[in-house]
């Protein structure tokens, strides 16, 4: 690190807090000490106060499908297997994407209960991931296959406006609480309107598993742009972004102004660790630069303003989509 400039990768985050607090550089048990503190900091700074930080806010678009009910298909009651004629289950639709797949879900032979896929087996076999409860229905039944969840950016942590999924595409957000409540078992196609954030269980490793959930399946197939808050903090001397500061030339996302604050802060939790006095003089001053980082606006970025009261429903009315 130059003597001259600002704390820019991993290295200097290290040697800058080694310095600080007074220890010799090189000592490799107190190196990965130094870096759990400093990835913690990365993290502590953006933990309730992402939303104003503009650096963490990413875009991506959702495509939403359509529902798929060609051929016809028979079940038995208590059977898992539901078999297809002339249903193309494996083909894949213009997006590049099977007509059906696991977690999608199915009415079968105009009942009203939605039967999730657990495994699609072939162009004409499904396999549900509960047994089919209702009378036999024989074949050349009527079926209904839809997607009202879907899978968010691997790095989404948590939307950027916790009341709308998509303004673009107005779509609400409500809680899953009040989403269970009010949205038990619709599977009546329409445009969705209201969402909610879900959590499925991990597959294959310990990422968590993100989904955005509608109250109701698409009766066509339309784009869903959303923002939200990235739970990658950090990016490597190749542009990969990742969740923590690993190699020597890792970088934060945080801008290079700001990224002094990260010392300060794993500063901080160093002398509280060690019972040093010293931790209330650096929380102080972290303290002081996290305020002064929350009031430097960006133009256009949200700040106190007076503006007039208009209805949430009228303003969604005059919303253009397309």
């Amino acid at each position: 690190m130059s003597a001259t400039s600002q704390v820019t990768d991993l290295s200097d985050l290290r040697t800058d807090l080694t310095n600080r607090v007074r220890l010799q550089t090189g000592v490799t048990a107190t190196q990965n000490q130094i870096d759990r503190y400093l990835n913690t900091a990365l993290h502590d700074l953006h933990i309730g106060f992402d939303y104003r930080l503009p650096w963490a806010e990413r875009q991506a678009r959702l495509i939403v499908r359509g529902t798929y009910t060609t051929g016809t298909v028979s079940i038995s009651k208590g059977s898992t297997t539901l078999t297809g004629v002339s249903t193309a289950w494996t083909t894949t639709d213009d997006f590049a994407i099977a007509n059906a797949r696991a977690n999608g879900k199915l009415t079968i032979g105009g009942g009203r209960v939605p039967y999730v896929v657990d495994t699609v087996g072939s162009a004409t076999s499904i396999t549900l991931s509960s047994r089919f409860t209702e009378a036999t229905v024989a074949a050349g039944s009527s079926y209904v296959y839809f997607e009202d969840e879907y899978a968010l950016a691997s790095d989404f942590l948590r939307p950027v406006d916790a009341q709308s999924f998509s303004n673009e595409a107005s779509i609400d957000l409500i809680s899953r609480t009040e989403f269970r409540r009010r949205y038990p078992n619709n599977v009546t196609a329409n445009r969705p309107r209201v969402a909610c954030i879900v959590d499925s269980a991990p597959s294959g490793n310990t990422t968590p598993i993100r989904r955005v959930r509608f109250n109701q399946p698409s009766s066509t197939a339309m784009t869903v742009p959303y923002s939200y808050i990235t739970s990658n903090l950090a990016v490597s001397s190749a542009g990969v972004a990742q969740a923590n500061l690993s190699a020597n030339a890792d970088e934060p996302i945080v801008p290079l102004r700001y990224r002094h604050v990260i010392v300060l802060h794993a500063l901080y939790n160093w002398y509280r660790d060690k019972k040093d006095d010293r931790s209330n003089e650096a929380k102080s001053e972290y303290t002081d630069l996290m305020l002064r980082i929350g009031a430097d606006y960006e133009v256009g970025s949200v700040r106190p303003q007076f503006r007039p009261r208009v209805s949430h429903y009228a303003d969604r009315a005059r919303r253009p989509w397309r």
